[in-house]
């Protein structure tokens, strides 16, 4: 089934009129940069992001369909007022968007934020973010997080529309975490699934710890690259 839909896709973006390109998927990717997360996991979770959009098969996902190419754009979020765009909305056509969307990443540097979770104000911006990308033919959040939120609004009454929201759960395995600051990733991923996700194909991928934060991304990658409805390949 997932070749027959991306033949379909290829074939879509084949007989759409040369001025206008088609965008397969407007996917936004939040990073967790509240309280819990110090220096350290900032760049694990940065570089991690980096390293995965490197590994062979993402490479090859991203650039699977020349002419219907994957829209990415990366933020980082943390208080009610604070998300901050890393890298602005860019097409992924060639291994050198790629590379420059890493380089983007690695030389990005912290800046100061409120250190609270606000997880529901980061899913509202994000779909003002994903709404302006409406050319699209599928919309994703790609939200990660090692905790969950402790001010307003609730995850749970933010309306996202057609929006898909998929989740990467950075957790500890033993339920207490380093110091205790970490969730363990069973309640934690309870939680995502719960109140954070949307859409019919909508999963949690999880982390033990920051460490895994790139192999765990680069699965996550892979499969929301992959998987396109051929209700929506067929599309004009």
């Amino acid at each position: 089934m997932l070749r027959i839909a991306l033949l379909l896709a290829t074939l879509a973006a084949s007989v759409a009129p040369a001025s206008a390109e088609s965008c397969r998927k407007a996917l936004a990717l939040g990073l967790d940069v509240s309280g819990s997360v110090d220096a350290d996991e900032y760049r694990l979770q940065l570089d991690g992001l980096a390293a995965a959009l490197g590994e062979s098969e993402v490479r090859r996902a991203l650039l699977d369909i020349p002419g219907a190419p994957a829209r990415l754009m990366v933020f980082e979020w943390s208080g009610p007022a604070d998300q901050r765009v890393l890298a602005p909305w860019r097409s992924i056509r060639s291994p050198g968007d790629i590379a420059a969307l890493q380089d983007q990443l690695r030389h990005t540097q912290r800046q100061a934020m409120e250190p609270s979770t606000a997880l529901g104000a980061a899913m509202n911006f994000a779909r003002r973010e994903l709404d302006a990308q409406d050319d699209c033919w599928s919309l994703v959040l790609d939200v990660s997080g090692d905790g969950v939120h402790n001010t307003r609004p609730h995850p749970a009454s933010v309306d996202m529309g057609r929006i898909t929201v998929n989740a990467l759960a950075i957790g500890s395995g033993d339920g207490t975490g380093r110091g205790g600051e970490s969730m363990g990733i069973q309640k934690l991923s309870a939680y995502f699934r719960a109140y954070v996700l949307r859409g019919p194909d909508a999963f949690v991928e999880t982390a033990l710890g920051f460490e895994g934060y790139h192999a765990a991304m680069a699965r996550k990658l892979l499969r929301e690259l992959q998987v396109l409805a051929v209700s929506q390949v067929t599309e004009p």
